[in-house]
């Protein structure tokens, strides 16, 4: 019974088209698009706004088309682009700036869409920022979403010209803690003006880092009506609501300070509505208004499980990939790969469950290879079919990491194994000693520095231990469904997180190369708290021991004073000379808040008033030297679910060098000199 549909940003063709918006092609399948719409009935007695690309007088714009009974009724191109963090829109768009004299431009239609009735000899409709006024009086107008994030958002204007409507097709990508700041914006956008706000997102992986996590909302006067869920499997949620018009009207003309601003804002820019024949009123039926509902919102570790585990899924089913293989090591990083897989496996059986013959259901059998009517009888017996995972332990490891990976591959379900690799990592050895003894014949066999061998030495046996996990996992992958009988490929998934790949605490082409990464945007702590909650949602009762446990690598020997041999004795922090938390701290000050050397220690010294000024500075300096010396690694990084705003990632994200000079000779000269006139004081 709905008369108004708005959808998407650039819904036609998808968001994430990226380069193939310099494609002329893109923009023609758009519009074969539009006409199939046309003529399934689409538009039939229903007021849509559509988002799509068009090309108009040599420019291309992203536009909003509103249609009605097989009619293109107005093109509204967005007048603001998004180009902060990653987005580009500048790059495939022009903001549209209106003809100073406020007059309509006109767009020629393709002769496809030719029909002198509907469009007038010369085949054009309305392109500009204008409104659409219906014939019962109801006024409409378009914002497309970075609109509404500008300090002199559309909204605000077209509130104050009278539209009582206006639809918001957005493209918003999930980061963590970021959609309380769009309901913060519409709710305040429509408390303040009145009017009635519609917002679509995009939903899905956009097949790259990015899951648009959906959430549409419809909300009236500062009061929410409808929200759609921000995670979930299904390709599309449709929210409705019933508004009465003259609830907004009465509404603004309550307040005084708004009618004096919407008088003079009339005189000023003068008439900008464009006429139709369309009726959006429900004429003589008078259904209930829609009540205000409670708004939902997920807290951080429920963001960090969820979101991951919708994009794995999309990734999953478009890719045509069996299923994923992850060297889980009982850590904490690999847990939590392990666990949104789990969860991916719980909502992809629950959506089967609830519809046997949806499309979630018939991508569950076609991964698993199963019979036309098989829907999954558990999240267990469908993760037994998609995850692979495998404990690769070495001489190194201890059996405390190797039994919690055993307990969460059978909690989880996963089609789980352990290997030992030490002759694989002795062979590899022997063929260095072997080759080198040709050339240098009093080389010795290298050792770990526990052992009496150099840093060099020490750090090339861990790194080929990391290397050879790695190619044992594409091997495995490959070969895994064919030792099960099944057709296909397995994915391999990437356990290392943002804080690591910030500092470069990572071995180049070790596990931390793979097809995909997860958690690879987010923070060790923020990891640990979804661990802590998946503990208690999904009774992985095991999360709770791999949270307490000390982050550690396991490539050194075990050290005599550990008694029971049960734990090691190397940790992550005190490989790294700093703790998690101060990555966090580092993270956030460099990308989000744009810090340099000297702004951040500037920063610190007062965050961290409990340290020394030379103490805060060493830990500064420490930090970008290994950020900068590191760096190269970040070019070769497995693309990663993007979720947090100080993710390192180069290839879309944060655009740096990656070739530094690492002294910073002249920051740490100004730091020193800080801190000089600090502690004389």
């Amino acid at each position: 019974g709905a008369t108004y549909r708005l959808g998407p940003e650039l819904e036609i063709c998808g968001y994430g088209c990226e380069d193939h918006f310099f494609e002329i092609d893109t923009f023609s399948h758009c519009w074969q698009t539009l006409g199939n719409l046309f003529k399934q009935g689409a538009t039939d007695g229903l007021l849509c706004d559509f988002g799509m690309p068009v090309l108009f007088s040599g420019v291309r714009y992203n536009c909003r088309v509103m249609c009605r009974d097989r009619k293109i009724l107005a093109i509204r191109p967005k007048t603001a682009m998004a180009d902060n963090g990653n987005y580009r829109e500048s790059r495939y768009f022009t903001a549209y700036k209106p003809p100073r004299d406020g007059k309509v431009e006109k767009f020629q239609l393709p002769k496809e869409f030719a029909d002198e009735d509907k469009y007038g000899p010369n085949n054009t409709v309305p392109f500009g920022t204008h409104y659409l006024q219906c014939a019962d009086g109801t006024t409409i107008a378009a914002e497309s979403c970075e609109e509404l994030w500008t300090p002199k958002a559309e909204h605000i204007d077209a509130a104050l010209n009278g539209v009582e409507i206006i639809g918001n097709g957005s493209g918003s990508h999930h980061e963590l803690r970021k959609l309380d700041a769009r309901l913060e914006l519409m709710i305040n956008a429509t408390r303040k003006c009145g009017g009635l706000y519609l917002y679509a997102n995009q939903r899905g992986c956009d097949g790259s880092r990015l899951y648009f996590d959906g959430a549409a909302m419809i909300v009236c006067n500062g009061k929410v009506l409808a929200q759609a869920e921000q995670f979930d499997l299904r390709d599309v949620q449709t929210i409705v609501a019933t508004v009465d018009l003259d609830d907004i009207r009465s509404y603004r003309a309550s307040i005084p300070s708004f009618c004096v601003q919407a008088a003079s804002t009339r005189e000023e820019s003068g008439d900008r509505s464009i006429l139709t024949d369309v009726v959006l009123g429900c004429g003589s039926d008078r259904p209930t208004p829609t009540d205000e509902i409670k708004l939902k919102y997920h807290s951080a570790e429920e963001e960090c499980c969820l979101g991951p585990a919708c994009w794995l899924w999309d990734f999953l089913r478009r890719s045509g990939a069996g299923g994923y293989f992850l060297p889980l090591s009982g850590g904490a990083d690999s847990a939590s790969v392990a666990t949104i897989v789990g969860c991916m496996t719980i909502m992809a059986y629950e959506t089967a469950q609830k519809d046997p013959k949806g499309i979630t259901a018939a991508d569950c059998r076609r991964i698993c290879n199963k019979s036309d009517d098989w829907v999954p009888a558990s999240p267990q017996e469908l993760a037994n079919c998609i995850l692979h995972t495998t404990y690769m332990g070495t001489v190194n490891s201890s059996s405390a990491t190797e039994s919690r990976a055993r307990k969460l591959g059978e909690v989880i379900g996963s089609y789980h194994s352990t290997i030992r690799i030490d002759k694989a990592v002795k062979s590899m050895i022997d063929v260095f000693t072997y080759f080198m003894r040709q050339h240098e014949p009093e080389v010795q066999e290298p050792r770990f520095s526990s052992q009496g061998g150099t840093n060099t030495e020490d750090v090339a046996l861990q790194n080929i231990q990391a290397r050879l996990r790695m190619v044992f996992a594409y091997l495995f992958a490959q070969l895994l469904p064919w030792a099960r009988k099944r057709s296909g490929f397995l994915l391999v998934l990437g356990s290392s997180n943002v804080d690591e790949g910030l500092r470069g605490y990572l071995t180049k082409y070790d596990c931390s190369a793979a097809d995909l990464n997860p958690i690879g945007a987010i923070s060790k702590g923020d990891l640990k708290r979804m661990l802590r909650w998946a503990a208690n949602e999904y009774n992985y009762e095991v999360l709770k021991e791999i949270v307490d446990a000390p982050p550690t690598a396991e490539l050194r020997p075990i050290t005599d004073g550990d008694a029971d041999g049960k734990e090691h004795t190397q940790t992550d922090e005190e490989d790294m000379g700093m703790t998690y938390d101060e990555l966090g701290y580092f993270g956030r000050l460099r990308k989000i808040s744009r810090c340099g050397p000297v702004s951040m220690f500037k920063k610190l010294v007062i965050t961290w008033s409990h340290l020394k000024p030379s103490e805060v500075a060493t830990k500064v300096k420490r930090f970008f030297y290994f950020y900068s010396v590191n760096r190269h690694k970040m070019t070769v990084i497995t693309p990663s679910y993007h979720a947090e705003g100080y993710s390192p990632d180069d290839n879309r994200f944060d655009l740096r060098q990656f070739l530094y000079n690492t002294k910073w000779k002249r920051q740490n000269d100004t730091i020193d000199e800080i801190v000089k006139e600090m502690e004389s004081e």
